[in-house]
């Protein structure tokens, strides 16, 4: 497999003033004296991308993300390093670049085609396949002055995933659009990876890069912090993003007391001992070894509450690691707390072996239970039922405790949260339940009427 993209110690720095004058000053100075000071947008940053690969770029706002790509695609040069490019590239750096507002969709459509190298007759044969899938009706005929960002995306996109190009670069384009149209683009650039365009996909959506991408970067700070598999990276970053929350302000704080107030009023679990003399010792820690394994990988939280054991077992109580299609299971949480907590909600994802959240719920969607006034030392077993209806495969579950702290930003504060709880594989007796087409079967009532 070729290269399409190689960098070699990339740097892209900015000279950063203070004031304006200061330009002019260090422009004219006879003793050539500096006024300014370096910005390092980009850092000595090597990597290579092969040919029909696809990579997605994370990191916070500043990280070096457009910087780097821009570069990529010729709108900016480095200030050092060196940068090699094969193949034509399309791009979506930002929303509208590239057309003329004065033009309509039709011309602009032209225009671009003959921008990447294509000819008029060439174009003729795909306008009607951009149309298409653009899908603005009347509007193609109207200057994309007229545009709503939506459109703008929509007829963009269009242009750049038809014009055959082989590097396709989308730096949070898609995120202006319908989430029916950014599905659509999904499916078509898994095509055009498939017929082995090499795409850089930028997003703040983590599903999407891990739904999209087999490799990724994480960048920070004009450097590359991670290159790994996709699914890695993005819980990284993930982690970062919870590890950098702030101190609470004085409304959120305000938030959260009447948060707590409203749950408790809903809540049947109080900080008092239910049931937990039911539970032995020895079955509690049944498994705690591996389940202590797999718990280090990447598990955060401020460990105000923390998971001691996680089980999955069967209605009989005993440990399962395979499950038939359509088996009712008990996901079974054992969380002791190390500090007094005033209140405590819990969730899990299931997620597939490629990382994607399959299923996800917490106590929120459960009457509204959480546990409150909890003092440290306590163990509590947080018991889920729930039936397994699942492609024929394996799966990760993650756990998460966290005290919320507003609801209407949806917020929390992670007290422990295990990427990788435990696994099990899901096994279908009947061939017709492994669902060739999607991961999870949905109950549906079905009338079927002669009329």
């Amino acid at each position: 497999m070729s290269v399409a993209i190689k960098a070699e110690h990339l740097t892209k720095i900015y000279k950063i003033y203070e004031r304006d004058i200061d330009r002019l000053k260090e422009t004219f100075h006879p003793f050539h004296k500096r006024y300014s000071r370096d910005f390092y947008a980009l850092n000595d940053i090597s990597f290579e991308i092969r040919r029909g690969e696809n990579v997605g770029l994370v990191g916070k706002n500043g990280a070096g993300k457009s910087t780097l790509l821009k570069i990529i695609t010729g709108v900016l040069t480095p200030s050092g390093g060196t940068l090699e490019v094969n193949g034509r590239i399309a791009s979506l750096l930002e929303l509208g670049a590239g057309f003329n507002p004065e033009m309509t969709g039709v011309e602009n459509i032209y225009m671009n085609g003959l921008l990447i190298g294509h000819s008029r007759e060439v174009m003729d044969a795909k306008i009607d396949d951009i149309i298409a899938f653009a899908d603005i009706g009347d509007f193609i005929n109207q200057p994309v002055k007229t545009y709503s960002s939506g459109m703008f995306a929509r007829l963009a996109f269009a242009v750049n995933a038809f014009v055959e190009p082989d590097i396709l670069i989308v730096d949070e384009a898609l995120s202006v659009g319908d989430a029916f149209f950014q599905s659509k683009c999904i499916d078509k650039m898994r095509s055009m990876i498939a017929g082995g365009v090499t795409v850089i996909f930028v997003s703040h959506d983590t599903f999407a890069v891990k739904n999209l991408c087999e490799r990724a970067f994480l960048m920070q700070g004009g450097k590359i912090l991670m290159d790994a598999a996709a699914k890695e990276v993005v819980e990284v970053y993930r982690n970062m993003l919870l590890e950098s929350r702030g101190e609470l302000t004085e409304e959120q704080t305000y938030r959260q007391n009447n948060l707590f107030d409203n749950l408790r009023g809903n809540s049947v679990v109080s900080g008092h001992s239910k049931g937990v003399s039911e539970f032995s010792k020895e079955n509690l820690e049944r498994g705690k070894d591996i389940f202590m394994k797999n718990a280090t990988y990447q598990r955060i939280g401020d460990k105000r509450a923390v998971f001691e054991n996680v089980q999955l077992l069967d209605l009989d109580g005993e440990i399962i690691s395979e499950v038939i299609f359509g088996q009712e299971v008990i996901l079974r949480m054992v969380v002791k707390f190390q500090k007094d907590v005033e209140c405590l909600g819990m969730g899990y994802h299931i997620r597939n072996a490629t990382g994607i959240d399959l299923i996800y719920t917490d106590s929120r969607f459960n009457d509204t239970k959480a546990i409150f006034d909890a003092k440290a030392g306590e163990v509590y077993v947080i018991d889920w039922k729930f039936k397994v209806e699942l492609r024929q495969e394996m799966y990760d579950i993650a756990c998460v405790i966290s005290t919320p702290l507003d609801e209407t930003l949806n917020s929390a504060e992670m007290c422990d949260f295990i990427p990788c709880a435990l696994q099990f594989n899901v096994i279908s007796p009947n061939a017709y339940l492994s669902l060739p087409g999607g991961y999870v079967h949905w109950h549906n009532e079905l009338k079927i009427c002669r009329v």
